[in-house]
């Protein structure tokens, strides 16, 4: 539903505060500034969906701009580069605190602003939608006295909130915790942050050489982004400390590999690394008007492979006043890998891929897809998101799922328009297909 402004008569100051408190109250996680040639569109990004929101004639475009460039402290005289900004303020009685973006583009400048919500850090570790053998694999992980605890997924996939709801839980007053970020998304009190600012060198390797002189017994890195911070962050916790940290990969195999592709010594890992959370989040049904239906051969076939159970019925989208989609926020998926002695020998020791695949999944590891499933079983997403989300391949060790098997048990075009054929068309290893209870 697009929203109208009466841009004649409202000052631009109040367009701005409205957008920001109407995107907040809608549970938006981004607004979208989008120049194009005959006006500017702004889009929101709900429950990771962008949707229009409003139109913006070319004659008030630039004081609009101009206006968020001043609240988030960016140059308003500069327009050929890219910048970055911050906005913390109070509207409507809504504390706000947002992340802004400035690029350039062939029709004007793109704003992006970023609203930070903090609500699901706060609610604590044990209300991040982790499965109970997960949960409880995520507190033996934070109880080793040193070693590296990885959290992984896309841009946009609650890292940062798995990350910060962490360090809640081991901050404590006997130990000593410093973060290096870029930026610092969220004030914790008791916990050292440090902000990067590569302008003057300070970058998170040269942060980190710092740190480790602080006498730290925790230490979290925003993000592993090269080979330098990767290095520094495996011997730091070699040395004692607990390492927390974020890389964008998929699964915990993809994130193995990563960092020795970083050039990551395998003795040094093999020894450092104690566990990898990997993260997706998928839309959430509504509560409110979600709907039982049977499932078809396919899913039924899919559920037998990856869980073992017999599933007859699940729920799909309706859709009410509420929620207009049928969905109404996001809940996490979770593969969590608590590193053992099998796997660290299999990286010390350079084993195949396929070997070292094998030793991954056949430990206690629930892997994205099986708990993506469980969690349609208990009405919490639909078949239909997962398979959006999730691909097969690296999910099934088995049959092999194809789009000529899909196609065969289920109307793809009429009936499930969010299934991708990229998601299911590529082959799988032909291993036989063993009960995951059984870990065998």
């Amino acid at each position: 539903m697009i929203k109208k402004f009466d841009f004649e008569k409202m000052p631009v100051v109040e367009v701005v505060n409205e957008i920001m408190v109407d995107a907040t109250k809608r549970g938006a996680s981004d607004i979208h500034f989008d120049p194009l040639e005959n006006f500017m569109k702004i889009r929101i990004r709900i429950d990771g969906s962008l949707m229009d929101y409003a139109e913006v004639p070319n004659t008030i475009k630039k004081n609009l701009i101009t206006r968020i460039k001043i609240i988030s402290g960016m140059n308003i005289t500069e327009s050929r580069l890219p910048q970055d900004g911050a906005i913390k303020t109070t509207l409507q009685g809504i504390d706000m605190d947002m992340r802004v973006s400035a690029l350039p583009t062939s029709e004007g400048e793109k704003i992006v602003i970023r609203i930070l919500d903090y609500s699901m850090s706060l609610n604590g570790l044990e209300n991040l939608g982790f499965s109970e053998s997960n949960y409880r694999k995520v507190l033996k992980m934070i109880s080793v006295p040193h070693g590296i605890i990885l959290v992984t997924g896309a841009t946009g996939t609650g890292k940062s909130t798995t990350v910060y709801s962490i360090l809640q839980k081991l901050n404590k007053e006997d130990t000593n915790i410093i973060t290096v970020e870029d930026p610092i998304e969220m004030d914790i009190e008791g916990i050292n942050q440090v902000q990067t600012n590569s302008e003057i060198g300070l970058t998170f390797a040269t942060a980190l050489r710092s740190i480790l002189r602080q006498d730290p017994n925790i230490i979290m890195i925003g993000e592993i982004r090269d080979t330098e911070t990767a290095k520094i962050a495996v011997r730091a916790s070699i040395t004692g400390h607990i390492v927390l940290s974020t890389i964008h990969t998929n699964n915990s195999l993809n994130t193995i590999e990563r960092l020795l592709d970083m050039e990551v010594e395998r003795y040094l890992l093999a020894s450092a690394l104690t566990g990898i959370i990997s993260q997706k989040l998928a839309r959430r049904l509504c509560p409110h008007c979600k709907t039982k239906r049977p499932t078809n051969e396919y899913e039924k076939s899919l559920f037998k492979n990856v869980l073992g159970k017999d599933v007859n019925e699940v729920y799909a989208v309706n859709g009410c006043e509420i929620c207009n989609t049928g969905y109404e926020g996001r809940i996490a998926i979770h593969e969590v890998l608590l590193i053992n002695q099998e796997i660290r020998d299999a990286i010390s020791e350079n084993v195949p891929k396929e070997k070292l695949r094998e030793l991954v999944y056949k430990a206690d590891v629930v892997t994205l897809l099986q708990d993506g499933l469980e969690k349609v079983i208990k009405g919490e997403t639909t078949f239909e998101e997962i398979l959006r989300l999730i691909e097969l391949d690296n999910d099934i060790k088995g049959e092999k799922f194809d789009l000529k098997t899909a196609i065969k048990y289920t109307n793809i075009s009429n009936t499930q328009p969010n299934i991708q054929a990229s998601n299911i068309s590529r082959p799988i290893n032909n291993e036989v297909i063993k009960d995951p209870s059984t870990n065998m």
